[in-house]
């Protein structure tokens, strides 16, 4: 069996280093609810929404300007029954050059089609990724989930 992990990318007219810091900055696209660190290898931080999603990531991969990876080390969802899905898995920014623009490259490693949460997901990482970081590295400001 052919699994399939999601991806989507984003092109972007900044710089490689201008997206590798966007990204970095978790709380300026996907929430201001992150507790812990998000810059350095082996950083850990907590990503919160409510009582509907709690997972904890490990910085596992940082080459400035070109790539990181984060390890997923806990996860709790409220819609799934499944709560080992996103355990274990990976999420990876891939940035590269491409013609005269920046290509950032995002894949959740091991989140494939038949898990209970990918459609959900799927779509909540394409708003995070084509509009909130898309916007926080063209414009300055993303589009994360607020403070509660």
């Amino acid at each position: 069996m052919n699994n399939q992990n999601f991806t989507t990318t984003i092109l972007v007219d900044q710089s490689p280093k201008e997206a590798f810091n966007a990204i970095n900055n978790v709380r300026g696209w996907w929430s201001e609810n992150i507790e812990g660190g998000t810059e350095k290898r082996n950083d850990v931080f907590t990503y919160r929404v409510k009582d509907l999603h709690q997972c904890t990531m490990k910085l596992i991969e940082i080459i400035p300007n070109e790539k990181v990876v984060w390890l997923t080390l806990d996860n709790y969802f409220n819609f799934t029954e499944n709560q080992t899905e996103w355990i274990d898995t990976k999420v990876s920014f891939e940035v590269d050059e491409k013609d005269g623009k920046t290509q950032i490259r995002f894949t959740h490693i091991g989140l494939i089609p038949t898990h209970e949460c990918y459609q959900i997901c799927e779509n909540a990482w394409t708003g995070y990724i084509q509009g909130s970081l898309h916007d926080l590295i063209t414009t300055g400001k993303g589009h994360p989930n607020p403070k509660a």
